[in-house]
């Protein structure tokens, strides 16, 4: 199996699965930590070299204040509980996004977590947090202008690899393939630079139903795609056929 070098989620539908079962929110949020952690367990096993869980956009702020801050203590906690099932697996970890402005116990588990798996060599597990794709391209703007201003770079010379390195996650690939679950049909201001080339993979299943073979199926799919990159369907097939010669 081609495995996606870069597998990015957006987890939805948490809500909607304990409402369909008489239950609160918030219960459904535990139930989709724990599917979270199903999934990084099943990019572990497979060998996923990358994997982005869209954890909490910007938008989420609007979502009541008794939820927001639920999930803010989930985090913390779910951070703390799983730390040392990262380690044991050697998971990298880190985060894209603005979490200087998430709750003092946030961003110290978040920087706990990252310190201690610093220097693991396996998953790079990225949680985008406090995260929004207009926001990402705004910033990387500002950061170019600035330049530009200084007289440290040239508006006319600026390449698509230079404005990249001003995006948040710029030091890893930009995802081969983006999964959203709960039947939703949308990208949710999630990678809108990024997620250029993605092959995206939609599905009904919400998340805290999400399981290793759901996950297989969407990578099972990705594997029949085909990806042109502009290339007509015959340019893609001649050059995968130069390369299998060439390494026969």
């Amino acid at each position: 199996m081609n495995l996606p070098n870069h597998i990015a989620i957006i987890m939805d539908g948490n809500g909607r699965w304990a409402q369909a079962r008489g239950h609160s929110r918030f219960w459904g949020h535990i139930r989709g930590a724990k599917a979270a952690t199903r999934t990084i367990r099943s990019a572990v096993d497979l060998g996923v070299k990358n994997l982005t869980l869209f954890t909490f956009s910007t938008e989420n702020w609007k979502r009541p204040e008794m939820e927001v801050n639920f999930l803010m203590h989930l985090l913390s906690r779910q951070l703390k509980k799983e730390l040392k099932m990262l380690m044991e697996n050697n998971v990298h970890f880190s985060c894209v996004g603005d979490i200087s402005v998430l709750p003092k116990h946030a961003q110290k588990a978040l920087a706990e977590t990252m310190q201690a798996t610093k220097d693991n060599t396996g998953l790079n597990l990225v949680f985008a947090l406090n995260y929004s794709g207009r926001q990402d391209l705004l910033s990387a703007a500002k950061e170019f202008a600035l330049r530009a201003q200084r007289g440290e770079v040239d508006p006319h010379s600026v390449t698509e690899e230079d404005f990249n390195q001003w995006l948040a996650g710029s030091e890893r690939p930009h995802p081969d393939l983006i999964i959203r679950t709960s039947g939703e049909l949308r990208v949710s201001n999630f990678f809108l630079w990024q997620a250029a080339y993605s092959e995206l993979y939609f599905t009904d299943k919400l998340w805290p139903d999400f399981k290793h073979d759901d996950f297989l199926a969407a990578i099972t799919e990705f594997n029949h795609r085909e990806r042109r990159f502009g290339q007509t369907g015959d340019q893609v097939a001649r050059t995968s056929d130069s390369m299998q010669n060439d390494t026969l």
